[in-house]
Formats: C-alpha cells, sequence, structure tokens
C-alpha cells in the first residue's frame, strides 16, 4: 500500500517535468516530506477548462496542476466519511470495483512524489511479539525513491464530489478527491542491497508499492478520450525492476505532526524502532 509519501518540488519545477499548461498559484502547497491520508496533495490531470479560464486554450483537455485531497470518494457516495479508507485502489481490480471503475476509465492522474515511507518490523520484534514479550512490535521506517533522484509519478486516479446540503455555488459544495493505485512490490534486489542487514527487496519491505509509472507512459495514462478498459489496463504493468533504492530513515516521520526533509535522511543502519 501507500499511506505516506514526500514531496518537495515547487510547482515551477513540476509544470516542466510534465509538460502543465495551467496551475493556478493560489492552489499552490508547501513542501511536504511527511504527507497523509486526507492531506490536500499536488496532482497532474486532462481535462477541459470552463469559464473565463477556458478562453485562453484550445478546446479539448489542457494538462493542469491542481490541488486535490487524498482519499477518493465516489461521486455517488452519500458522504465523504470513507475518503481516509480509499487511499489506495488495486491495480489487478480496479477496473471492476464500483469505487473506481469509472474514475479508472475517464478520470485518471499522476501525483508527483519524491519517494514514498513503509515500516518493518525485523526478525527479533516479530520473535519477542510471538513469545508474548512484545503487545506492539517495534518498525522502522523505510524511504522509496527513484535510484536516479528523478520524480515519482505515482498512477492514481480522481473524482468529485458534491455535498448536497450545501448551495451549489458554496465553496465546499464540491470535494476534489483522489487516490493512488498500487500493484505488487518487485521481488527482484534492491538497488545497492548487499545481503546483510535490512530489506532485500521491496517485496520485504511492503507486499504492496504504488505503481509508478516512466514518463513514456504519462500521456497515454493521462488522456481522459482513452475509455476502453482494456487498453487503459495495458498501462498497469509494473515499471522495469530497479529503478527505486530503500534506507532506513530517523523514526520521527511515525508521527504525522512532524515535517521537513530531515524525516529523509539515510541513515547508516535501522534505530531502534518505534511504535507505530
Amino acid at each position: 500500500m501507500c499511506g505516506r509519501y514526500a514531496a518537495s518540488r515547487r510547482p515551477e519545477e513540476l509544470t516542466g517535468i510534465f509538460g502543465i499548461q495551467r496551475w493556478d498559484p493560489k492552489e499552490t502547497l508547501a513542501p511536504s516530506w511527511n504527507i497523509a491520508p486526507t492531506d490536500n496533495v499536488r496532482v497532474v490531470l486532462e481535462r477541459p477548462l470552463k469559464g473565463e479560464a477556458a478562453a485562453a486554450f484550445p478546446p479539448g483537455p489542457v494538462r493542469q496542476l491542481r490541488t486535490l485531497k487524498w482519499g477518493l470518494v465516489p461521486s455517488w457516495s452519500k458522504s465523504p466519511e470513507a475518503a481516509a479508507k480509499m487511499i489506495n485502489a488495486r491495480a489487478e481490480t480496479v477496473h471492476e470495483k464500483p469505487s473506481f471503475r469509472q474514475a479508472f476509465a475517464t478520470r485518471r492522474c499522476l501525483l508527483p512524489g519524491d519517494g514514498y515511507f513503509e515500516w518493518v518490523t525485523d526478525a527479533a520484534e516479530r520473535e519477542l511479539e510471538e513469545q508474548g514479550r512484545r503487545k506492539r512490535p517495534r518498525k522502522q521506517p523505510y524511504f522509496v525513491t527513484p535510484v536516479d533522484g528523478s520524480v515519482m509519478a505515482m498512477a492514481g486516479l480522481y473524482e468529485f464530489w458534491r455535498d448536497r446540503t450545501l448551495p451549489g455555488d458554496h465553496p465546499l459544495a464540491w470535494w476534489a478527491t483522489c487516490t493512488v493505485v498500487t500493484t505488487e512490490a518487485e521481488t527482484t534486489p534492491l538497488a545497492g542491497a548487499t545481503g546483510g542487514e535490512g530489506p532485500q527487496s521491496l517485496a520485504e519491505i511492503h507486499p504492496r508499492m504504488p505503481l509508478v509509472l516512466p514518463p513514456d507512459r504519462w500521456d497515454a495514462w493521462l488522456d481522459p478520450a482513452r475509455t476502453d478498459p482494456d487498453e487503459v489496463r495495458e498501462l498497469l504493468a509494473p515499471p522495469p525492476a530497479g529503478l527505486m533504492r530503500a534506507h532506513p530513515v530517523p523514526t520521527g516521520v511515525s508521527n504525522v505532526r512532524n515535517d521537513g526533509p530531515e524525516l529523509v535522511t539515510e541513515l547508516d543502519g535501522p534505530e531502534v524502532g518505534t511504535l507505530f
């Protein structure tokens, strides 16, 4: 799964990387190294503009950098309460699940990030738990990030939900939300893995990982005219192995109230661990 990630690039940089045609400075988010479910996040999407904003562009979809809430609320949902539970959508079933099916066909996006976090319980902690000597095993956070330092473009879906308890022109009447598509984690050795302590593959960290799309799939994934489910599913193939690395980071990231670049600092080895 993906339940916490970092995104520190400025909008100006993302504009160049993704070929953004429009972004609203009023929607700018501060860099964050500890993004959590229900936070506002940046996404790249393509859709037509409306009103005065559309006059500056040719007819048709416009590639935009938008701010959405992480945790998808289906358009047919009676309330937004389930948003925190819909931060991820499984690549294997996203095309058939009622909550994601329509968004998968027509409302796909990319979530730019620096990397994502997962927590690992080592063998010693698991043994203590099995022996009943540890009720809550301590876990070590790891940061998974592209080897070359490039942006991590996570496949995502977005949706609009209307709060019908409010007038249509109320600023909170419409919710724009998103989810991250996940896939099976790689079992191939991680870049830099030495066979010593620590996970040797992404699958040893967690069985699931965000579906990171390489640049040659961005255009097809974002294209809202590409609506055939079978055609879109072809884009869900995992990227080539060996593109990601993982390193232990300070346990401070386990507290969602903490933020800052120090949370992705690479440690020489695992810390004592943290309850999470």
